[in-house]
Parts: structure tokens; sequence; C-alpha cells
């Protein structure tokens, strides 16, 4: 007779557990934004020194889509630029004044792209 594995935690149920309560949502079962599409999406591409102590970072706003489309979009313009930078709530930072050069590139990605301010 084969001997049965002892479980030592709920992820050895296979996930399932069983909840009486009316208002349970399973967790790490987060739904994802739908994508919207690219030429559908408006960015706003300016430039900002101000509250990051005089270095001036060129700042991406407007994107409409899941975040993690949101970090794929800033790693790709940060690798074009050779720059630093952050992708997170719904803005891509890229450190340095890199405006006319990330507006080319996200026109090639088929994003509609407005410059915003001077």
């Amino acid at each position: 007779m084969a001997k049965k594995k002892k479980l030592s935690s709920f992820g050895d149920l296979g996930g399932m557990v069983f909840s009486t309560d009316p208002d349970f949502e399973p967790v790490g079962e987060e739904l994802e934004e739908d994508s919207v599409p690219f030429n559908e999406q408006t960015l706003y591409v300016s430039y900002d020194k101000k509250q990051r102590k005089g270095k001036v970072v060129t700042l991406v706003q407007g994107f409409e889509g899941p975040e993690s489309e949101l970090v794929e979009l800033g790693k790709l313009l940060k690798n074009k630029c050779g720059a630093g930078g952050t992708a997170k709530d719904g803005e891509i930072l890229v450190q340095g004044n890199f405006v006319t050069k990330i507006m080319e590139i996200l026109a090639k990605q088929g994003f509609n792209v407005k410059k915003k301010g001077g």
C-alpha cells in the first residue's frame, strides 16, 4: 500500500479552499485591466524638475492598461534612451531630458503623442 503524503499547508490542497462567506473573493486571482490598443491612447510627454532637487526628468502620462504593460513600456523607453527611471502609478519617469526622442519612440509604437508644457 502506498504511503500518503502529509499535507503541511493550504498550498498542498491544490489551492482549493471552501468559504461560507457570501462576499468571499479568492486571493491571488486579481483581474487584470483590459488592454487598450495603443492607437486609441494619447500619451502626454513633458519634462519636469520641480520637487526633484533640480534634476530633470522626462515624464510620460496618460497610459491606460495593466501595470505590467506600463512597466514593459518604461523598460523599453529607458533602454532606448540609455537612462534610468521608473514606471508606476500610471506614469513613466526617465532620467534626463529626452522629450523629442521619447515622442518619436512612442509614435513608432503606435501611440498618439502630445507634448505637454513648454
